[in-house]
């Protein structure tokens, strides 16, 4: 899958005033289409990216499902239906990169922004060896229980299966 990019963060490593390495922070985001991963994005850009004015680097990343993993059926027309998904796929991640997008310019952030075709879960883990994060930030859903036991927790598999630290961001409830 093809990545899409806005404006590329400087080098993990710059160059100090007295000639020595300083290490940059290194700060991965997962989002999606939902209200918790971007209530994420914007806790990290007010509170992490822009608060360190150049001293982090800030990468989002969505997970883009695969068509077969929406669509699971064969016999005729079926060809044509992956087309129809897949469509909607890129246009669901579209969306979400112009979303993302926007809370970066409105907070004057730059950001590496990537689409990677797979389950969440393994995508975000990936990310943040890749970029040798070290901290990714995901928005909490809020399942209970029972539905966190049929549907998974992307947050808990990256907290137990990452290599960096991992906060997992609550959507405030609103007060009655």
């Amino acid at each position: 899958m093809a990545e899409a990019k806005t404006t590329e963060p400087a080098p993990a490593a710059a160059e100090g005033g007295s000639g020595e390495q300083q290490h940059k922070t290194v700060v991965v985001v997962g989002v999606d289409d939902s209200d918790h991963s971007y209530h994420a994005l914007e806790w990290t850009v007010r509170h992490v990216a822009a608060g360190m004015a150049g001293a982090a680097d800030l990468v989002i990343v969505h997970a883009k499902p695969s068509p077969s993993s929406v669509v699971s059926f064969g016999g005729p027309g079926a060809g044509e239906a992956m087309r129809y998904v897949e469509a909607d796929l890129r246009k669901m991640a579209e969306a979400v990169v112009d979303r993302a997008r926007r809370v970066c310019i409105a907070n004057s952030v730059h950001a590496l922004i990537e689409v990677v075709e797979g389950e969440p879960r393994y995508v975000l883990c990936n990310a943040a060896e890749k970029h040798h994060a070290d901290l990714l930030v995901v928005g909490s859903h809020g399942y209970g229980a029972i539905k966190r036991a049929f549907l998974g927790s992307v947050s808990d598999y990256c907290a137990h299966h990452t290599h960096c630290s991992v906060m997992i961001m609550k959507h405030p409830k609103p007060k009655c």
